[in-house]
This record gives C-alpha cells, structure tokens and sequence, in this order.
C-alpha cells in the first residue's frame, strides 16, 4: 500500500473546526520576542490614528479599531506566510484566498461590553450555500487574563440566520440566552493566533484591569468574497517590490506612490453604545 506524506496541518480538523465551532487556533505560533514587535508597532501606529481624524473608529467606550498599512507592520510577510496560516486559508477559502485587511482592535480599561454580533451581514453563499467564503485571524499582543475583557464567541452561530437581526449583523434581545449558553471566553497568550468566521455571533467583554488587550486582525477572502470593498489595503511601490511573489499573489491591494491615510469603510455604529445588559 502507498503511504502517503501526510500534511503539518490537517485539513479535515480546520474544516471541522471552522464549520463546527467557527473558530480554531494555534498555540505557540510565534516567538514572544516577535510579538512584543508586533505590539510596538500597534502602540506607535494607535498614537498616530488617535492623534488625526477619523484615524482610529471607536467599537464601544475605550475601545478602538484602527486599519494600518501592511508595510508599517514590521513581521507582516511572517504572518501572512506562517505554514498553519496559508493551511487554513487554502483549506477554508481555496488556493486563490486573497488578504483584504491588516488592522488591530484595542479595548482599553473602561471598555464595556459590546452587544452580541458578527462583524457583517451573512453572504449568500453562507446563508443558501452553507460555505465560508471569508475568514479573520486574531493575535493578541498580551497574555490574556479574565479582568483584561476577553474575546467572547458562542460557538456554532455562524449558520445562524433571521429577518429578526438589525442590519443583519445584530441580533435582537430574545436571542441572547442562546449566546449565553454558549459562550466561551478566549485568554490566549503571546504567539498564539485564531481563525474564525466573523459571522459566528461573539463581542467583546468589559475591561476591569488597568491594561489594554491590543489584537492584530488580518482579514482574508475567497474569490467571491467582498469585503475588500469596505477596506483600503494600500502598498508603496518599493513595499511591492520587496514582498514574495508568494505574497503579492493573495493581497488584494491598490499600488501608490505615497502611503495615503486609510479612510475606514467598515463603520460598526451599533457597537459604539456599549450593551450594559448583555
């Protein structure tokens, strides 16, 4: 009997996580030292958004999302290229995926609970297809603990689908005691990263500690996918000449002379109030 050469990262437990839970990750992927990088770049690049207008989107009280450039994110192309990465974009959304958004959420001491949502409405080919065509990675630059606000996700909502949600994104009252059922609370720790859909129904929780819990978001299509519409994934021309072809290959990106400030596109006005009952 042949044997065949059996794959690093298996392809039947990212589906099964994906489409399951909606959500699956990689302990230890990165060094530490690599992601106090990471954090620094996070820190100075919030300074500079918070600093100009509409440069950093307020999600909540004390809570900011911010899209950066890929070429001022110092380990962007180690992401992008991690093995358990690409594994889990080809296995989720084909060989042809294509990175749309390169950003970080921030929730600051004070922050409060968000309302229950998914970051955009189901697409078709969820909803009537039962297929992902578009996946968020998430890595937190802290060691997560209880009081920082943990990421919190119910597992399974993914499929979830009702005229009965606002904008198609949040859904009503009546619905949270299933999400409170299911809830699970995410303390990953420096070098660990997520995939997830970012239709599985989740929000993020109320900060009691006096730290902020900054998260590197990388957001990545199938072919049909559109949420490049609602960002602004720009590259200098020297930043494209030095990148892999391996990489130019799956970036969905418009080429400029000069790096132009992002205008972000993806205003979530239902998370600017904070739900003190959810």
């Amino acid at each position: 009997m042949r044997a065949f050469p059996q794959p690093k990262y298996d392809t039947a437990s990212i589906l099964g996580g994906l489409y399951g839970d909606g959500i699956i990750a990689l302990k230890g992927a990165f060094e530490r030292g690599w992601v106090q990088q990471v954090g620094e770049d996070i820190e100075r690049l919030f300074q500079e958004a918070i600093n100009r207008p509409g440069g950093a989107l307020g999600r909540g009280p004390s809570r900011y999302y911010v899209e950066i450039h890929p070429e001022r994110l110092r380990g962007f192309v180690d992401l992008v290229t991690h093995p358990w990465v690409v594994a889990v974009c080809e296995a989720v959304l084909g060989p042809d995926y294509k990175i749309v958004e390169l950003g970080f959420d921030i929730p600051f001491p004070g922050a409060q609970n968000q309302p229950w949502h998914r970051d955009f409405p189901s697409p078709e080919a969820t909803v009537k297809g039962r297929r992902l065509n578009s996946l968020a990675f998430n890595l937190t630059t802290v060691d997560v603990t209880e009081d920082m606000g943990p990421f919190e996700i119910a597992p399974g909502t993914q499929w979830d689908d009702s005229p009965e949600f606002d904008k198609g994104m949040f859904p009503p009252r009546s619905f949270y005691p299933r999400y409170m059922e299911r809830a699970q609370r995410r303390m990953p720790k420096m070098g660990d990263i997520s995939a997830r859909s970012a239709l599985t129904i989740h929000r993020g929780t109320a900060n009691h500690s006096d730290k902020s819990r900054p998260t590197l978001v990388l957001g990545v299509d199938a072919p049909d996918g559109r949420n490049a519409e609602r960002h602004d994934l720009q590259l200098s021309r020297s930043f494209v000449e030095t990148l892999p072809e391996l990489v130019r290959q799956h970036l969905t990106y418009r080429v400029v002379g000069d790096l132009e400030h992002i205008v972000q596109a993806h205003t979530i006005e239902g998370l600017v109030k904070p739900d003190s009952d959810a």
